[in-house]
């Protein structure tokens, strides 16, 4: 997917620009010159004295780490992002030319090393040392909101919707970050948590800041990466009533839990001022699931929630988990039947998965039939492996997304006016060619 910018790289690009004479942001999934690895390492070893690379995701990691062997070895090489703090041994013994690992977060230690404070002295840093690695001690937690948000002028493209290299809509993408952590403690997530498997404090910035980015945001569509958005309800009554008074108009996409239901005058003040798109954590449909997640409600609870959430103009998305300890294939597949209960426009649903820190990996480990791979951490089990779980995956998807169901997200869109008529008849337009991509690329995985 290409519909968000790499806003991690972004801050760090920003935060180090009053260093340097010049910075050169290349994101690849658009760089179709500098995908030819010759032209990109011609380049590099031209205009670059200190090369920094994201690795974010575990998705590609291996073609990631292929693509960093074949760059300049001459070039100071620097790697940082979520997957690289997990994968700081491995990424040394592939990548030769890899000279340091920022593990956590890197505002603050990318400064360090651009302003030539001794590595021995840096927190939060591994690198090589006469053929040795150095692990240097944790960086303790810092305040992000003290460092500079991204500046777009750097971007060298804008960002559209974008999937399987098939443009889907005019539309323009863009994120922003408001508040970082997450005062609940579901088992499941590992979203509250730094690189560093650290408790992140739910902290805030300053709202006069958030509007200052967002005023100098050009996209047409704006996500929140906050973790829930609505933590404080009052705070974010007062956002809304900035962005109302100040005239901004796009569409906003937050991630929410179901409590913002219990409270009436944020949901009108959030319609009102552009809140289109919710991105709601439900997990599971079951209270016995509901329970091991710890996540503070039960099925009838979801059920009153979307009571309320229901009457307003948004499009709401839910997110699901299947696949857990003790659920059966029927109550896997209930997760169809239960989001068109609460009248969800569209759903996704992952299997469960263990990563690193997260407070599930005991649990997996202690329960009798129930494993998890290494290499993503999927759950599965005795009952069902992950074969069973990829056919139970696409009986929710199938019960889930009928052509009924596709006819009713086409009338929510035009209904709250997500999408102009325009737009949406772009999008059909486009869909022969992604529909043959997908198409093309499963041959080729099953050939």
């Amino acid at each position: 997917m290409g519909i968000f910018p790499p806003t991690g790289l972004e801050y760090i690009a920003t935060n180090i620009k009053d260093l340097v004479d010049k910075i050169t942001l290349l994101d690849l999934r658009y760089e179709q010159e500098y995908q030819d690895v010759k032209i990109l390492s011609e380049f590099i070893k031209k205009e670059i004295d200190l090369l920094c690379i994201s690795i974010t995701w575990s998705s590609q990691f291996n073609a990631v780490c292929d693509l960093i062997c074949k760059l300049p070895d001459e070039v100071i090489t620097v790697v940082g992002g979520n997957k690289a703090t997990l994968e700081v041994k491995s990424l040394f013994d592939r990548c030769p030319n890899i000279d340091i690992i920022v593990r956590g977060e890197g505002e603050e230690t990318i400064r360090d090393i651009v302003n030539g404070v001794p590595l021995k002295d840096i927190f939060g840093l591994s690198y090589r040392e006469n053929r040795t690695v150095i692990h240097n001690k944790i960086r303790p937690s810092s305040d992000i909101f003290r460092a500079a948000f991204p500046d777009r002028s750097l971007r060298r493209h804008n960002y559209y919707g974008i999937l399987n290299g098939v443009q889907i809509t005019r539309l323009t993408f863009d994120t922003v970050l408001a508040s970082r952590g997450c005062p609940y403690n579901c088992k499941f997530c590992t979203f509250n948590l730094n690189p560093l498997g650290q408790k992140r404090e739910y902290t805030e910035r300053p709202l006069e800041s958030v509007i200052e980015e967002i005023k100098s945001i050009s996209a047409d569509v704006v996500m929140f990466s906050d973790d829930n958005f609505f933590t404080n309800a009052k705070r974010s009554k007062m956002l809304c009533d900035l962005m109302i008074d100040n005239g901004i108009r796009k569409i906003f996409i937050v991630q929410t839990r179901i409590e913002i239901a219990r409270d009436e005058e944020l949901l009108k003040k959030a319609e009102k001022a552009g809140f289109k798109i919710f991105l709601v954590g439900i997990e599971s449909p079951h209270d016995k699931i509901l329970k091991q997640f710890n996540k503070g409600f039960t099925q009838q609870q979801v059920r009153e929630a979307f009571q309320v959430l229901n009457k307003y103009n948004f499009f709401i998305h839910g997110y699901f988990i299947y696949g857990n300890i003790s659920e059966t294939e029927e109550e896997m597949v209930y997760i169809a039947q239960f989001a068109k209960e609460l009248k969800l426009d569209s759903i996704s649903f992952q299997k469960l998965r263990i990563e690193k820190y997260s407070p599930l990996k005991e649990v997996i480990e202690n329960t009798p039939g129930y494993y998890y791979t290494a290499s993503h951490g999927s759950v599965y089990s005795d009952l069902y492996s992950l074969k069973d779980l990829k056919r139970i995956r696409s009986r929710i998807k199938f019960r889930f997304y009928t052509l009924g169901q596709i006819a009713k997200i086409i009338q929510k869109v035009c209904k709250i006016q997500l999408l102009t008529k325009s737009e949406l008849l772009y999008i059909i337009m486009r869909l022969p060619k992604l529909l043959f991509g997908i198409l093309k690329k499963e041959i080729k995985k099953k050939a």
